[in-house]
């Protein structure tokens, strides 16, 4: 749901309840659907170039919305710009950009672990075999636990 609740595409009262707020602190990922719910006797939601976007120019849309209910379904990586077809209402913030992460791109949100080298210190030839175990299985445990946290 755009802005996380019903009739959100309208003109913000503020910078802060801009539609580009709530979608900078959202994830989106191809596959995902965008939802917009308004008056259709009032608004309409058009899907544009970045350049019709940055001058709120409604002439020439990718598509046109004018149902009410809205849905769009995020089908390729990549920024999406939607801007108001009411007269004005562009100029006055109503207007949004999704950018939708690829799947590869969630992956590399996760970062490594650590190589051992990064921890400092000399480096200690094993002693026995039973060394090599329990240095081993602790550098096992320390990536699972620190691949969970950071996912």
């Amino acid at each position: 749901m755009v802005g996380g609740k019903n009739y959100s595409w309208k003109i913000p009262s503020s910078e802060s309840d801009s539609l580009n707020k709530w979608a900078e602190s959202s994830r989106f990922r191809v596959g995902d659907t965008l939802v917009w719910t308004y008056d259709p006797k009032k608004d309409s939601v058009l899907q544009v170039i970045k350049k019709d976007y940055e001058t709120c120019n409604t002439s020439s849309p990718l598509v046109t919305y004018k149902d009410g209910n809205t849905k769009v379904k995020l089908d390729k990586s990549g920024p999406y710009y939607f801007i108001s077809g009411a007269d004005g209402h562009c100029e006055q913030g109503q207007k949004l950009i999704t950018v939708v992460m690829s799947m590869r791109s969630h992956f590399m949100d996760i970062s490594p672990a650590p190589s051992p080298v990064e921890f400092g210190g000399p480096a200690v030839a094993p002693t026995s075999t039973a060394g090599v175990n329990l240095r081993g299985s602790l550098g096992l445990i320390f990536g699972v636990l620190t691949g969970l946290i950071l996912f």
